[in-house]
């Protein structure tokens, strides 16, 4: 019997194609799918990825957009390129399968279960809901970068997490300014903080669960750029299934903008870790 006439032809992508595809394509142009078990995922994934582990996709892959490209991957890329013929044979249009998956991919990774940071999220919220959600986020790890440029007297990383800070900043009065263009009764950005989600951080943890899990010292700028860069790595995460928990409208974009910005600050954060070398 000759298998191969049985095999559908899958094209792939390696690790350094896959992170350029992501990088130039907006989020909601494709979909990326994490085809391993949920332990798996909640161990590391790449953000934004949605988990539908193998065994369960027959009978999940009506859930997909088929006319999207979908990048899958795995562990090592067994498991994806399978994922990969199911649903060329159901019709998806363009699919990769991720060569040597997750573990060739350098850097970058998420934590988490799915459901993880998502308590706040009913799925049916307002723009209105969404902008003060994202807002206490980022308030949340503004301060805290505030909290800890006070505390470091080495100029070079003050500076660094003040800026930090400051691009936090910037981000909460673009999101109040859009949010005085939906609620004209708010004109005061005080009045707008106090209806803010308490101690929310970036993310989706509270104050008290980020200063649990980032508890390590951020003792030269390489450490800070690091932690930095785990930080907004897990906010895209939470923004991308943000997004994708919600229906099509403005709350959807608005959070994909969010995640946008977030892949850019986190490519500058590597260009200024790279210098450190």
């Amino acid at each position: 019997m000759r298998w191969k006439q049985f095999v559908t032809h899958t094209k792939s992508m390696d690790e350094s194609e896959a992170r350029a595809y992501i990088s130039k394509h907006n989020e909601q142009a494709y979909t990326l799918l994490d085809v391993r078990q949920p332990y798996e995922y909640e161990q590391e994934h790449i953000p934004g990825a949605i988990l539908i582990p193998l065994a369960q996709l027959p009978e999940q892959f009506g859930t997909l957009q088929p006319e999207l490209p979908t990048l899958v991957y795995c562990s090592v890329g067994n498991r994806s390129r399978v994922a990969s013929q199911f649903l060329i044979g159901r019709g998806f249009k363009e699919v990769y399968s991720l060569k040597g998956g997750i573990l060739a991919w350098s850097g970058g990774l998420a934590t988490g279960a799915i459901d993880s940071g998502m308590r706040y999220l009913k799925g049916d919220e307002s723009t209105e809901e969404i902008i003060i959600l994202a807002y206490g986020m980022e308030d949340g790890l503004g301060s805290f970068y505030a909290a800890m440029a006070k505390e470091h007297k080495d100029e070079q990383t003050r500076g660094l997490l003040e800026k930090l800070s400051s691009a936090e900043d910037n981000h909460k009065q673009r999101l109040f300014e859009v949010y005085k263009k939906l609620n004209t009764s708010i004109h005061d950005q005080s009045d707008f903080e106090s209806k803010v989600v308490s101690q929310a951080m970036e993310g989706g943890l509270t104050s008290e669960e980020f200063v649990n899990q980032y508890s390590y010292t951020l003792g030269t700028v390489r450490d800070v750029l690091i932690t930095a860069m785990v930080i907004e790595t897990q906010a895209l995460d939470l923004y991308l299934r943000y997004a994708e928990k919600l229906r099509e409208g403005e709350p959807k974009n608005i959070l994909y903008n969010l995640a946008e910005e977030e892949k850019r600050h986190l490519k500058e954060l590597g260009d200024i870790l790279d210098k450190q070398r």
